[in-house]
């Protein structure tokens, strides 16, 4: 089914406001989410925190299902977190690596993850091997393979889509091939989770992070986690409270046996219920035909901008998303942000992924290129995507 537009415009207060192409950083939460959260804030409010998470205890569970669907998992496979990347860094601080082995990682790495991993690797004595690109500007799954069968391999760390260029990286490939190579395989889905349908058995990964706040359209502060159960009980977490163990046996404590082992008993309750909201609702549209209307209204974009001179598009990579950069010859990325703020269009500055990720592993002093990223969401229309190139300098 087709995205109704208009429909879920009027279900989205600010775009009475803005036009907002900053769906890669944070999205305009729709009307239900909002009111689930406030909601629930009433609450505990009118009869007290605890017992207004008692009140709402089915429907907090509700919420690892609905997030179990979104990615085809099962409850018991997911926790839930207040950052995607606090998420995926409690999971690689969590694995038991062996001193001396490998991990690879692709060139358009998340630079946080980067950081994340250059501690890991300097705690475990790891070597932090960075796979090429593609033709494309994709991770080469070729060089994974002669990486793979050179052996001494911990885990497989990529990024499905980049904060920039655009692209999707091929994650199902690299999946089938660590899978043949016994290999873990941890996807960081942040940008990808939302915006495109995702299924963790497609994509052959032991772990994925997701958050709320980008293209799902949840509240800021929220974010979730997979870790297939068969990889589980591998992963020890650092930090352990009375929800992520228990007392019991001779060590006088014993870690739960399910995802929420990476959970700490205090949360926002409210968010995380505003998080299930957000996902139930990107299933009832359907992840099919928001990849669809997402997918067109960014080719759209990148046309519409290809046409001004002054214009260069940086996107790479076979498949591509919704988020488009590009900068304007003679402008400052940021300079071009604030032009456009003025006229109540939101868009981002954002580093070239590669260069930053070379930067951090090589301490170099290198400042990486910035670029202007516009990331289209289906509540978006052709005539916001108009509005932001006719106020480029040609």
């Amino acid at each position: 089914m087709a995205i109704d537009v208009r429909g879920v415009r009027e279900q989205t207060r600010g775009v009475v406001n803005v036009a907002h192409l900053n769906n890669a950083g944070s999205s305009l939460v729709p009307r239900p989410v909002a009111e689930t959260v406030v909601r629930h804030l009433r609450r505990e409010e009118e009869i007290g925190g605890y017992e207004a998470a008692e009140e709402a205890a089915d429907r907090l569970q509700s919420v690892y299902s609905s997030v179990a669907r979104l990615i085809g998992a099962r409850p018991d496979e997911i926790a839930l977190g207040e950052s995607g990347s606090r998420a995926w860094a409690v999971a690689m601080h969590s694995f038991p690596f062996v001193p001396g082995s490998r991990l690879l990682i692709g060139r358009s790495e998340y630079a946080g993850n980067v950081v994340a991993l250059r501690q890991l690797a300097r705690r475990n004595s790891l070597q932090i091997v960075v796979l090429d690109d593609d033709p494309y500007g994709q991770v080469d799954v070729e060089h994974l393979q002669r990486e793979l069968e050179r052996g001494n391999v911990a885990m497989v760390a990529l990024t499905h889509v980049p904060m920039a260029d655009g692209l999707v990286n091929p994650a199902a490939e690299v999946g089938r091939r660590c899978r043949a190579a016994a290999v873990l395989f941890v996807l960081d889905a942040c940008q990808s989770v939302g915006q495109m349908p995702l299924d963790v058995e497609s994509l052959g990964c032991d772990v994925l992070a997701g958050t709320g706040r980008k293209f799902l359209r949840g509240p800021r502060g929220t974010a979730f986690l997979y870790v297939r159960a068969s990889v589980l009980g591998r992963f020890d977490p650092l930090a352990l409270d009375g929800l992520s163990a228990f007392s019991s046996g001779e060590e006088g404590f014993e870690i739960r046996g399910d995802a929420r082992r990476f959970e700490s008993w205090e949360a926002s309750i409210a968010g995380r219920l505003g998080l299930g909201r957000a996902v139930d609702y990107a299933l009832d549209l359907g992840l099919d035909a928001v990849q669809e209307r997402v997918g067109a209204l960014a080719e759209r974009l990148r046309t519409e901008l290809a046409a001004v001179p002054a214009v260069t598009v940086h996107d790479h990579g076979i498949a591509r998303c919704g988020i488009v950069t590009f900068s304007v010859k003679g402008n400052e990325a940021a300079n071009i942000r604030a032009r456009l703020a003025e006229h109540r269009i939101n868009v981002s500055v954002a580093p070239r992924p590669s260069g930053e990720v070379q930067a951090i592993l090589t301490g170099s002093p290198h400042v990486a290129e910035t670029v202007v990223r516009a990331s289209v969401h289906y509540y978006n229309t052709e005539d916001e995507i108009l509005r932001l190139v006719g106020l480029l300098p040609r």
